[in-house]
């Protein structure tokens, strides 16, 4: 069909007749795939070749063309166009369309995220990822190689909550390693920047015991931030990883992350003098890290957790021996940490202001006003979806042939046959 005509024109006459149907944008698909190495190596191809085009019709043929055009080196005086015409078109092409060629599509979006960052503009880049996320995305429980980009612009412009709104999926169905590493590691950053610490910590834990040969770079971040995390949020630090860890993990980890060790250790032992001695003498390598905001975090949340320790103690306390006990400054930084803590429903106390006396309280919730009962529906409903979804990945495993083959390969492997006596019941003596 285009051999009789430009191939420019022959290009954009069978987009423009062939993406109607299905069986029409099967054919076009089959038409671009062959003339790809022609738009790779003809230079004479513009960017004004698109504007006979609508990118919401034409989307796949618009994918490839855009795809192809954009692929060399672009000036920086023509950068912020091509970041503008790619952002356009993520918006408005149809997901069905772009879906039957999503690895050009990853692609182009890839280079869309490096373009934004080239011009120091993250915040352009974070809308159009996430409708990119939403359109390439099978259903919600996949993760696709957009997730981590999506995550990093996020977290380079500081969109903490535009982050956390692809976070609230689980993601059952996983391509690359790789991907799901920095999806859990950059989602971890940005759950710690809205002070999400409990999620932050569920989704560091997820890459520290993922499975792997050798640790790799992203595991190692993780493992130092999920030390600090877990400080903060539950004020625990176990020397030992979570047993369904990998060996590698187990082996090298700690290795690598003594100073967090000793935080850690530290903490454990509740004294603030301590813990501040080893942050200082380890505040270098905190730093190099980009972790010592999260270690004075840290620091800082001991105080709480020590004055948390005195309300299982006492009834009764006075500012100022709060200060004494927890080691803060003076009165006033206990009655500020109280304050907080009432506020951020750590624990429940009044404070006399005219004596400076602090009492401490039971938790006044019931657990049976309507509110709570929501909440506990909502965690169940949770809980039984999350078995159905088990239950479902255990039957297609065990119907997976691949699977099969391998355990029926195992099972061969130490299947002894009769060239060993059967265990006697019993011995004699």
């Amino acid at each position: 069909m285009i051999g009789g005509m430009n191939l420019t024109e022959g290009l954009i006459a069978s987009i423009q007749g062939l993406s109607a149907s299905s069986g029409d944008l099967s054919a076009l698909h089959g038409i671009l795939k062959g003339a790809e190495d022609s738009l790779r190596t003809n230079s004479d191809i513009q960017l004004s070749i698109l504007e006979q085009l609508d990118p919401s019709i034409h989307s796949l043929g618009y994918l490839y063309l855009l795809e192809a055009l954009t692929r060399g080196p672009v000036s920086k005086e023509k950068a912020s166009g091509v970041v503008l015409l790619i952002a356009r078109f993520i918006n408005c092409c149809d997901a069905g369309q772009i879906r039957l060629a999503s690895e050009k599509f990853v692609i182009l979006c890839k280079r869309f995220k490096d373009k934004v960052l080239e011009l120091k503009d993250p915040v352009r880049g974070v809308a159009p990822l996430l409708s990119a996320v939403r359109k390439v995305q099978v259903s919600s429980k996949c993760l696709t190689a957009l997730h981590p980009d999506c995550l990093q612009l996020c977290l380079q412009a500081k969109c903490y909550k535009a982050g956390f709104s692809i976070l609230s999926d689980d993601i059952l169905e996983v391509d690359l390693p790789r991907d799901f590493y920095l999806y859990c590691y950059y989602g971890g950053m940005i759950c710690i920047g809205l002070k999400r610490f409990q999620k932050a910590s569920e989704l560091l834990y997820n890459v520290v015991t993922a499975p792997m040969y050798q640790v790799n770079a992203i595991a190692l971040e993780a493992y130092k931030k999920y030390i600090l995390v877990n400080l903060i949020h539950s004020g625990q630090f176990s020397d030992n990883l979570p047993k369904c860890a990998s060996a590698a993990a187990q082996r090298s980890l700690k290795t690598f992350c003594i100073p967090y060790n000793e935080v850690g250790s530290r903490y454990n032992d509740g004294k603030i003098s301590e813990l501040e001695a080893v942050v200082v003498a380890h505040s270098s390598d905190f730093e190099n890290d980009n972790n010592l905001g999260l270690v004075k975090q840290a620091v800082a949340s001991l105080y709480k957790r020590n004055i948390l320790r005195l309300t299982q103690k006492y009834l009764t306390l006075s500012l100022q021996d709060i200060a004494n006990m927890v080691q803060l400054a003076n009165a006033k930084e206990a009655e500020m940490h109280v304050l907080q803590m009432i506020q951020d429903g750590q624990i429940h106390a009044l404070i006399n202001q005219k004596d400076g006396m602090v009492r401490f309280l039971e938790d006044p919730e019931q657990y049976k006003t309507s509110e709570m009962i929501e909440v506990m529906d909502s965690v169940i409903q949770k809980t039984i979806g999350l078995s159905k979804n088990l239950l479902a990945m255990d039957e297609s495993l065990s119907c997976d042939p691949l699977y099969l083959g391998k355990v029926g390969r195992e099972k061969q492997r130490y299947d002894f046959g009769d060239d060993f006596d059967s265990v006697p019941q019993k011995f004699s003596m």
